[in-house]
């Protein structure tokens, strides 16, 4: 029996002390999660805790189907989802390995800028200063900090063959990228997201973008060699982590001339 009385109501509705109590809202019904999604989400628990690392492969269907006790059906199903959401790759008659952004296939899927003729031409990336502050409002907010938490602020310039075609500024928040310098951006050859996610343990697992038109601001005109009021794409990106956690805002300028940004919608 429960023995507070502010739990207590009479047949009029008013608690026991007199004070008016609302009426209980129904109990909520039991969600029911599908087999395979409750095995995807312990996969996923694994990839996250680092069980299983990028580029590694992890154990097979049979392996997993007995770790978890279901049929390897399930596990088959649940290793489809983790595919289709870039988190594992299948490689036929290799086994099933764990996504990193040091592949190939991964270089274009979070730079969706390609050339008039469909193709994905290489980039060169040129660091223009790597520094902490404290995070604005805005920023705070974006990264679910606390208004002048520190972060940590990246501007490059991105050049398609032989042209400065992309400005980026990029937000990352400072407790999880410490010990992130100029220097040791300078130092790294692979792509941006591969650093983050060999050095610092942190995957960037989906993205949200806002795309605009803007005219070009004199400073960021004069950084992308185009006149002041230039017409330009404006795409701000707030990236995820495992979890649904904010890790990244970027905010980007793109020259389309010659180029145009391709997204695929499912």
């Amino acid at each position: 029996m429960n023995s507070n009385p502010a739990n207590t109501t009479n047949p009029s509705g008013q608690g026991a002390a007199g004070e008016g109590v609302s009426a209980a809202a129904p109990a909520a019904s039991p969600t029911f999660s599908p087999l395979y999604q409750q095995i995807k989400g312990l996969i996923t628990q694994s990839l996250e805790s680092g069980e299983w690392k990028p580029g590694e492969i992890i154990p097979s269907e049979v392996e997993l189907a007995a770790r978890y006790k279901v049929s390897q059906g399930t596990v088959r199903k649940a290793i489809d989802e983790l595919a289709a959401d870039n988190l594992l790759v299948r490689r036929q008659g290799k086994g099933t390995f764990v996504a990193t952004h040091n592949e190939d296939r991964a270089q274009f899927r979070f730079l969706r800028l390609l050339a008039d003729d469909g193709a994905e031409h290489p980039h060169v990336s040129r660091l223009l200063e790597c520094r902490r502050l404290r995070a604005s409002a805005d920023i705070a907010r974006q990264l679910d900090l606390k208004p002048a938490d520190p972060v940590v602020l990246i501007k490059r310039l991105l050049q398609f063959d032989g042209e400065v075609t992309v400005l980026d500024e990029i937000w990352l928040p400072g407790a999880v990228f410490r010990g992130l310098t100029l220097e040791r951006l300078s130092e790294y050859k692979g792509p941006l997201y591969a650093m983050f996610e060999t050095e610092f343990g942190t995957r960037m697992i989906r993205a949200t973008e806002k795309i605009r038109a803007v005219a070009a601001e004199p400073a960021v005109a004069d950084l992308l060699h185009v006149p002041a009021g230039f017409p330009l794409l404006s795409v701000e990106r707030v990236s995820y982590t495992y979890g649904d956690r904010p890790v990244e805002v970027r905010r980007g300028w793109y020259v389309t001339t010659g180029y145009y940004y391709q997204n695929d919608l499912s």
